[in-house]
């Protein structure tokens, strides 16, 4: 029984373009409580089954799921000669950090979304043939008695059957067994699979974590503080942003919002007309949130927060000077982009959805 996918240069749907796959990661960055926690518990001979890993995309949870999972196969039990590590980190030499990396370790198995051959795509969730893997796993990978793990990346994309699955093994764990389960949004998680696992919660990284993460990934960029700030914590999202010409896109949104409130509609049409494909118009989009949300954010709390793109304190101020004015913007926010959204949804031009967009920010109340 393959315990992994055997074909590696298909699509991986647990990587992030631009990005080498969690697996690869020799470190873990910002999330130092939350290795020491399961390191506690590895310590204590009392491992919990389940850990629920959470928190926005982007910041490492897959990265810290393979990092326990990778400790979990790599580590002796009672820790070895000199006691229990005080670290996840393992030798990227050691043979089950190489076969881990190689996605051949007998005693791991990845849970994600499966590659069509015929088709030549991914699927959209994760199957109930995928959890069903599962039993033949623990069968197989018990023969050496040794501990196993099992990383389902995430499991948000588990359809009503998989959840199902996956809850019947969590109510009936095997022995020496860890279940790792990435989650970006844990409300969409059955509740019992959610009761039945150790919860890890994971916070946005800090600026120099987050620039470690990016130069681990292969990103280092004097972008660093600007991306820091418009990724919101995330990596991930940094990566993807730094990809796709975010900032400068951002910098363009901010302007426009600058020429308020008599909104320049030739910046307007401009940005219309040149973010009418399918990935820049989810760009726009995300970004235009994220400067909705900081309005929002400037009135609620009376100061703007750290300056994205140089002179955006003063448009924030100006525009949401007040607690009234932050809760009107959080208003528009609400409906803005998911309008747009359901305009492409049924095949709406995109350009022009934009430019619908820019005109009810200017007739905002």
């Amino acid at each position: 029984m393959m315990v992994a996918d055997p074909d590696i240069e298909a699509p991986e749907p647990d990587r992030l373009p631009g990005a080498p796959h969690p697996r690869h990661a020799a470190r873990v960055f910002g999330h130092d409580a939350a290795g020491a926690e399961f390191l506690s518990a590895h310590a204590s001979g009392r491992l919990h089954h389940a850990w629920l890993v959470t928190g926005p995309r982007g910041i490492g949870k897959a990265t810290l799921s393979w990092a326990m999972a990778r400790f979990l196969l790599a580590t002796p039990e009672g820790g070895g000669l000199f006691g229990a590590p005080d670290s996840l980190d393992i030798d990227p030499g050691d043979p089950v950090a190489r076969r881990m990396a190689a996605l051949s370790e007998p005693r791991l198995m990845l849970i994600r979304r499966p590659w069509n051959d015929k088709t030549e795509r991914l699927a959209t969730q994760i199957t109930i043939d995928e959890t069903r893997k599962l039993k033949g796993f623990f069968q197989m990978s018990s023969a050496d008695g040794g501990a196993r793990a099992v990383i389902v990346d995430s499991a948000d994309e588990m359809n009503t059957a998989a959840s199902n699955a996956l809850l019947k093994v969590l109510e009936e764990p095997p022995a020496r067994a860890v279940l790792f389960l990435v989650s970006h949004q844990p409300a969409r998680l059955l509740p019992t699979i959610r009761s039945r696992c150790r919860t890890l919660r994971l916070n946005p990284l800090g600026p120099g974590d987050h620039a470690a993460a990016l130069a681990q990934a292969g990103h280092e960029t004097e972008a660093g503080e600007t991306l820091h700030l418009l990724s919101e914590g995330s990596a991930g999202d940094a990566i993807r942003l730094a990809e796709a010409g975010g900032p400068d896109l951002y910098a363009r949104i901010a302007a426009l919002f600058r020429s308020l409130p008599r909104m320049d509609r030739q910046l307007a049409s401009k940005l219309a007309a040149e973010n009418g494909s399918e990935e820049r118009f989810d760009l726009f989009l995300t970004l235009t949130d994220r400067f909705l949300a900081r309005l929002a954010r400037t009135g609620s709390l009376g100061e703007p927060p750290a300056e994205i793109v140089p002179g955006e304190a003063e448009t924030l101020s100006r525009l949401s000077p007040d607690p009234a004015a932050g809760r009107a913007w959080a208003e528009l926010a609400q409906g803005l982009t998911a309008k747009a959204r359901r305009g492409r949804a049924v095949n709406l031009d995109p350009s022009a959805l934009i430019l619908d967009m820019c005109l009810s920010i200017a007739r905002r109340p």
